[in-house]
């Protein structure tokens, strides 16, 4: 077993480190990453417009007026709405830095090439005709060409830059000043290159790289990146990593993470209409339904741990693991049982995730359970808790069945475990105890 555990720690571990240090994964996730704060807050604001409490609606119309939702609309429509344009400055700056340039510069030229490319709209009042760039281009609908408008940017830039076609000026001239005057041509590039994209289009039957991508990539990637399959892949890929000591969410998240954050946007958008969610497979789905506990679900082993256990190793650990897996950290379970090699309790930690994952599938897909109501509920709230927030009491309540699902898939494993530890504290030999069993 150890050979084979090694021969597969050597074959995929440095595939798991090309996917961890490639510079354009990595801005994908330090983008959306640098976004959360933003993202988390202004779907809670909705969240606050649209608890799920009888009688709360009327009160708060009673005591601040027929509009008081306005007042919470306001921080979602200027963070989740233009989700995109956060992203593409988080995206940017960081691949800049890979890139040895300066991320100011990038930032504004990433964000101007978005924009070269965003379709216009325009109204007439009083024959005067205006333009304006309308919201939803900046949603979630626009979230794949704002990183593929930064990432193109963030090249074309490096690309100029490192060749030295720049304008130089003297020393003495203020390095903010020079660093200005450096990004003039790339600019001029960016500018250029992206203004032939916009033409292109507009002379396709899509018009605009927006109408392209949504229809052609975005959309059928959406579809098929969420799909039950799908998601069951990702999720055996990423606790299999993790059972070799690499960190599977960081590695996979880099990929899946704008597909579920689309779908997130989608279903918090129809949640803001009074529509039906389009969407099961969301990042709350994943962050809130699958991950209870932790990755691979652990939030039963660590109660076995602190409830079931005879040994004092496992009741130890138990008490420190307890408090972190409330709020989905279990690293205390990963590296402490330890999970990682540990060929018995990476079956659980494998099956447990995709169980939870094909189980809450179906209850939302039946209706039994709503689906996610997009609200980004941070991924350290509490079980229960954060099934209530964003799928009502009938989420807390699932929540309550994934916790005894996961309790019950993990027990053989951990009570194998939890004998053998007893034994090895009361003095017996490993083959004397594994010929009890």
């Amino acid at each position: 077993m150890d050979k084979f555990l090694d021969s597969l720690q050597e074959k995929l571990g440095p595939i798991a480190l090309k996917l961890n240090e490639n510079k354009y994964l990595g801005a994908v996730r330090d983008g959306f990453m640098g976004a959360m704060s933003l993202l988390i807050l202004g779907s809670l604001f909705l969240l606050f417009a649209n608890l799920p409490i009888p009688g709360y609606a009327d009160l708060m119309a009673n005591t601040f007026g027929n509009d008081w939702a306005v007042f919470f609309n306001v921080p979602y429509d200027v963070t989740m709405n233009i989700m995109t344009l956060f992203v593409i400055i988080g995206l940017s700056r960081s691949l800049a830095k890979s890139n040895g340039i300066d991320d100011l510069g990038a930032v504004l030229w990433a964000l101007i090439g978005f924009l070269i490319l965003t379709p216009v709209s325009s109204f007439e009042v009083n024959s005067a005709v205006s333009s304006f760039l309308p919201m939803n281009n900046f949603s979630a609908s626009g979230l794949f060409l704002g990183m593929l408008s930064a990432i193109l940017a963030v090249e074309i830039m490096a690309f100029v830059l490192k060749r030295g076609w720049r304008i130089k000026l003297p020393e003495s001239v203020p390095s903010n000043v020079a660093k200005s005057f450096d990004a003039l041509i790339p600019g001029l590039f960016i500018i250029l290159i992206f203004m032939g994209i916009r033409m292109i289009f507009e002379a396709t039957l899509y018009e605009t790289a927006q109408a392209f991508i949504f229809q052609i990539i975005q959309t059928p990637l959406t579809s098929v990146g969420t799909s039950l399959p799908a998601t069951v892949l990702v999720i055996i890929i990423e606790t299999v990593l993790f059972s070799f000591g690499l960190h599977g969410p960081n590695i996979i998240g880099g990929v899946m993470q704008p597909l579920w954050l689309s779908t997130m946007a989608e279903n918090l958008a129809a949640f803001q209409a009074g529509l039906d969610l389009p969407n099961i497979v969301t990042y709350q789905f994943y962050g809130n339904f699958i991950k209870v506990g932790g990755a691979g679900g652990t939030i039963g082993l660590a109660l076995l741990c602190l409830f079931v256990a005879k040994s004092q190793q496992f009741k130890t650990l138990g008490k420190l693991a307890i408090g972190p897996s409330i709020f989905n950290i279990n690293e205390p379970l990963i590296f402490g049982l330890p999970i990682v090699l540990n060929p018995v309790f990476i079956i659980p930690f494998v099956i447990t995730p995709v169980v939870l994952t094909i189980l809450t599938y179906i209850v939302m897909t039946t209706g039994l359970v709503p689906p996610t109501n997009g609200v980004n509920v941070p991924w350290t709230t509490p079980p229960i808790f954060s099934g209530f927030l964003v799928s009502g009491w009938r989420g807390a309540l699932w929540q309550v069945m994934e916790i005894g699902i996961s309790t019950a898939i993990y027990f053989p494993f951990f009570r194998m475990e939890d004998q053998k530890a007893l034994a090895l504290e009361k003095g017996q030999s490993k083959e004397v105890y594994l010929g009890s069993i």
